[in-house]
């Protein structure tokens, strides 16, 4: 069973394949997201571990959210959820009683599509994603093995359907004929209400650990993603924007590498009933603010 310290442990040993950045020399404790409105232009949350663990929504994020709107604030989602397409994305947080329109979610499935070459690809997504957002042409990879061997790349969307059959069929194909994997989503693991999930990046890692050389990760903490999202602002500066998220190595890290002010928040996500200040000391990554939840 996974816990936060084998998993911060797992994010240490990879820190050479994480973008460089520059943390703050000290962190400030908030009580509550509103407390630094008057700071902050643009607030980005995470979605797992801030607003939400799996189908339950937070207590007080929505609450938060409707204050900063309030305070004419600029709101955006940056998830490396990829399960779903934007219009399943909208409506998930709909579901959770969440309203973001289309442009204020940024995923990393968006980054990950925006890179996806002409060929064949095999894909590996949930069972329920239609893929009506891909346009090159594709094939869903299952057990089939010569399915993954006739593809010209992999596109890895979700671990839903993944189990470690399918896993050692794509490591031996890759490794026979070195094709691009395209990871889309880059966390390790996911916090669920009964533990953490295996996720794409996690399998990602694994593959260039034995040898595969054209694997690409998409989403926080890697820069593709941050720049779709600067696309749906106005030239606000990074020190404006502020990315609220729940793990040092993908939120804090990736935001601060763009020049963003960040927000660690540790209650439901990630390091929930650990003491992230250690974490911090031994990482080196320090978030500018850190509360609890985003809202008291």
């Amino acid at each position: 069973m996974l816990d936060p310290v084998t998993v911060f442990r797992k994010y240490e040993s990879l820190r050479s394949r994480l973008p460089s950045f520059n943390s703050p020399a000290t962190t400030i404790e908030i009580n509550s997201i509103l407390e630094i409105a008057r700071e902050v232009d643009v607030f980005v949350f995470d979605a797992f571990g801030v607003l939400n663990i799996g189908e339950a929504l937070i207590p007080g994020a929505d609450l938060a959210i409707k204050e900063l709107r309030k305070l004419n604030k600029k709101v955006r989602v940056l998830t490396n959820a990829a399960s779903y397409d934007k219009v399943g994305s909208e409506k998930k947080f709909f579901d959770l009683g969440l309203s973001f329109s289309t442009n204020e979610i940024i995923t990393s499935r968006d980054a990950a599509l925006e890179n996806i070459a002409s060929g064949l690809w095999g894909v590996i997504t949930a069972e329920a994603d239609n893929l009506n957002d891909l346009e090159a042409e594709y094939i869903l990879l299952t057990d089939i093995e010569e399915d993954f061997d006739k593809v010209d790349g992999f596109l890895f969307l979700s671990t839903s359907e993944w189990n470690s059959k399918k896993q050692l069929l794509l490591q031996h194909s890759v490794l026979k004929n070195d094709r691009p994997v395209i990871i889309a989503n880059a966390d390790l693991v996911a916090p669920r209400e009964n533990g953490f999930t295996l996720e794409p990046g996690f399998y990602g890692h694994e593959l260039i650990d034995l040898g595969a050389s054209k694997v690409k990760f998409f989403g926080k903490p890697y820069s593709e993603v941050y720049q779709l999202l600067t696309k749906s602002l106005s030239d606000v500066p990074g020190n404006k924007i502020a990315m609220c998220g729940d793990s040092l190595h993908t939120d804090i890290l990736g935001a601060a590498s763009q020049g963003w002010k960040t927000v660690l928040v540790t209650k439901d996500g990630l390091f929930s009933g650990f003491d992230t200040k250690s974490y911090s000391k031994e990482s080196g990554i320090f978030p500018n603010w850190r509360l609890d939840r985003i809202h008291s």
